[in-house]
């Protein structure tokens, strides 16, 4: 550590200091993807009214100082810096009275940032799974990093150990455009002498089943490896170790492995000791160079999926079946761990659901996938095992075989918990557990919309009604703005957004809450970090969007042509058409396109982009007018007469005239009052609602809906013994069946957008400025 002397660092110590320093977005600065990675710092004062006046940045034996506030995102000052470079940064504040923090200092290093860097080439196993290769490490290793990603999913092995603690890696992006990697510190796996690089690969989203359409090998038909292992040491060279073909490939235990179907192993096919050295793979076959273009790397920019928590089961039971049934009291996402003992070719079965029906598994609601796991046993005393490559959406898991023990492995993005909810209502408080619980389940590498059937994909419109909500919860900057950089990836020339990102769909049209995403997502993304990096690689897709839009709606600016999905799963909407609520699709449409166009506006404005806030502030205003001519009275009543319409025309500033906007509040309020302060909104109206009436000065009624236990209500869920957000108000009905639509989940998240509410209403807090700068403290109780 550098040391700076200075008559008021003790003074410093005293009353402030820097308790963390990031790159980027990410908590681990290891082989972060760019050159000139911005910092973040968090200073923790032990005085009130503390604030930084300045700052100063070391490296490479240089040091800058700037007079000003800053502390999140923070550009760097230095040169960018090289691939694979390592670099000590510390950073020091200075307080009002001019006073400076001891220095904080942290490394951070970079990872591949050209494509020559890489001299790897994928390679297969053909049919197999396992793939092999030993090198020999001579004295004097400094270092050793390992750059590795698949055309799959892998677990890497190193002289028998895994490498890493990531969970379905690489994950999943649009591959076609852009195929992340990791890089993992590996100097405490490596030995002097001879050593083995291993690796088992699985269909993943690459190869497996994706999509409801029930396709498979969507992106390619073979798996395969790509790994750059480099040994740096202390004479200055440095030796690579990487995929070509020779390497040696085999078949292995893993007989099968699927994310919607689960995953089957046959222990007693397990080559023992085949990722250690001296192995005798002469037996084995020569591993296929795969052609694929290195140009799609990328270093990761979001947290990795990891294992976050081991849960037990709280009972256990026997149905009329004879199986037996764990309850793990809590409906979650990832897999069992189960020990075993048993013979040779003793198999276990292990089935998921998330809710009993007669006291059996009820699976109508996975559909066709099967969600179940196989484990065929070696033998010979205690075996534990638990699936590598799939994951399942579950609170009950039905086991068969010889297991002594099985607890549940919670699986999701390794994101961090920033934001917590609590309340005197012990109702209130579960509904928001279950809205967190929904989240962890759904932010499995890109948002998805439920993790149990064989759907799990990334549905825009789910993700932009519940990013307000994700952004308070947990650091959910990088994991979204890697999700919306696929986004783009996906966007047709057109400007088109796909229903589904990444896109796996057939449908390339527009429609309107779903594509939005495009605008609206990047927009809170701005909002709550003030990050204007984002918003500037984003604007490109957000104006395409917009512009596409308005070339379907031509002059008159109403958007009423095409397919919609309207307020998706309005509680009224006839069971097989959720997209048949009560709000007419164009008045959802055309304001949507008035909202994101405004966005645009607004976006331009904060990048310096004057003559395209222009252009987008006078068309969102063509857009209202338009809006307001085809749908609103003088008297300020809607075309459609539904909560959804009126939510919208006022929280999207669609009715200007102050004595109009008063009246559809107070008509807003008769639809909630006449409708016994139950839900009639959907996917679209539901986030917009208690805000609505928020707004209109009705805050009474806001709570009686969230209060409301009769469904269709929020608390009905509870009620239920819901430990996580449904899909349809009624996917458990009151009489104790499952919804049998064909459609039904007890975990997707999009109706949990109430939690922005209570966090910025109920509990009143919300950036008054971008990224936090200013915070709005305003709780808004109500007797009820």
């Amino acid at each position: 550590m550098i040391s700076h002397p200075n008559d008021e660092t003790e003074a410093a110590r005293r009353t402030a200091a820097i308790s963390r320093l990031t790159f980027e977005y990410l908590r681990e600065p290891l082989g972060i993807g760019v050159a000139r990675p911005r910092l973040s710092w968090i200073i923790e004062a032990r005085t009130p009214n503390w604030t930084q006046t300045a700052y100063e940045i070391e490296a490479r034996g240089e040091t800058v100082r700037v007079e000003s506030s800053d502390s999140v995102l923070v550009e760097w000052p230095f040169a960018p810096l090289e691939s694979r470079e390592r670099v000590t940064v510390g950073v020091r504040a200075a307080g009002p009275a001019g006073e400076w923090t001891d220095w904080f200092h942290t490394d951070v290093e970079a990872a591949l940032l050209r494509e020559t860097d890489w001299s790897a080439a994928f390679i297969s196993a053909g049919e197999g799974s396992l793939l092999r290769r030993e090198f020999e490490v001579r004295p004097g290793l400094r270092s050793a990093r390992l750059y590795v990603t698949a055309l799959g999913v892998y677990e890497a092995e190193l002289n028998g150990s895994v490498v890493g603690d990531h969970v379905l890696a690489p994950g999943w992006t649009a591959y076609r455009h852009r195929l992340r990697y990791q890089t993992h510190d590996v100097t405490d796996l490596v030995v002097q002498g001879r050593n083995c690089l291993g690796a088992t690969l699985g269909d993943g989203w690459y190869r497996g089943r994706l999509g409801f359409e029930g396709r498979r090998a969507l992106y390619g038909d073979r798996t395969a490896l790509l790994a750059q292992l480099e040994l740096a040491y202390e004479d200055g060279t440095v030796e690579r170790v990487v995929t070509d073909d020779t390497w040696k490939a085999a078949s292995g235990p893993l007989v099968s492995s699927d994310l919607y179907d689960g995953e089957h192993h046959d222990a007693r096919l397990e080559p023992s000791g085949w990722s250690r050295p001296g192995f005798d793979d002469s037996g084995w076959d020569k591993a296929l160079v795969v052609e694929h273009d290195h140009a799609a790397l990328f270093a990761a920019i979001s947290p990795p999926v990891r294992r976050t928590e081991i849960v037990e089961p709280v009972s256990t039971t026997t149905p009329p079946s004879g199986t037996t049934i764990l309850d793990f009291g809590q409906n979650l996402v990832g897999r069992l761990r189960i020990t075993a003992r048993g013979d040779a070719g003793d198999k276990v079965v292990l089935r998921h659901a998330e809710v009993l029906q007669d006291g059996e598994l009820c699976t109508a609601p996975l559909r066709t996938a099967k969600a179940t796991d196989t484990y065929v046993l070696r033998g010979g005393g205690e075996e534990t095992w638990e699936p590598r490559f799939t994951f399942h959406g579950f609170r009950y898991a039905e086991v068969t075989g010889p297991v002594e023990r099985a607890v549940a492995v919670v699986c999701h993005s390794d994101l961090e918990r920033t934001g917590w909810f609590s309340c005197s209502d012990p109702l209130v408080e579960r509904l928001h557990e279950n809205v967190v619980w929904s989240m962890r389940g759904n932010f499995v590498d890109v948002p998805t919309d439920c993790p149990q059937r064989d759907e799990r994909l990334g549905w825009t419109g789910d993700a932009q009604v519940f990013a307000p909500t994700a952004t308070f919860l947990y650091d959910s900057a990088g994991f979204l703005a890697s999700w919306l950089a696929d986004l783009a990836a996906e966007q047709t020339r057109e400007g088109v957004v796909p229903f589904i990102v990444p896109n796996v769909a057939s449908a390339t049209t527009a429609a309107a809450g779903w594509g939005d995403a495009a605008v609206i997502v990047p927009w809170t993304l701005y909002e709550r970090y003030g990050d204007l990096g984002l918003l500037d690689a984003q604007f490109p897709s957000m104006r395409a969007w917009v512009d596409h839009v308005h070339s379907l709606t031509g002059e008159d600016l109403l958007w009423n042509s095409g397919y919609q999905f309207g307020d998706w799963l309005d509680p009224t909407a006839p069971p097989d058409r959720p997209e048949l609520g009560k709000t007419f699709a164009e008045i959802v449409a055309t304001a949507y396109f008035a909202r994101s166009a405004e966005l645009v506006g607004r976006a331009a404005a904060a990048l310096g982009r004057q003559e395209d806030a222009d252009h987008y502030t006078d068309l969102a205003a063509r857009i209202r007018a338009a809006f307001r001519a085809e749908y609103v009275t003088p008297a300020g009543r809607l075309l459609s007469d539904s909560q959804t319409a009126y939510a919208l025309a006022l929280r999207f500033g669609l009715i200007s005239d102050e004595d109009a906007r008063r009246r559809a509040g107070r008509r807003l309020v008769d639809l909630v009052r006449g409708a016994g302060y139950k839900i009639a909104t959907g996917f679209i109206g539901t986030p917009l609602l208690c805000d609505a009436l928020t707004d209109a000065g009705a805050l009474e009624p806001a709570y009686r809906l969230l209060l409301q236990r009769e469904c269709p209500s929020w608390l009905y869920q509870v009620t239920q013994g819901a430990t996580t957000i449904w899909e349809r108000w009624d996917s458990l009905r009151p009489d104790g069946t499952v919804n049998p639509s064909g459609m039904t989940s007890f975990n997707h998240y999009a109706f949990g957008a109430i939690a922005d509410w209570l966090h910025r209403v109920v509990a009143g807090l919300a950036p008054a400025a971008p990224g936090y700068r200013r915070i709005r403290i305003a709780p808004a109780p109500a007797a009820v």
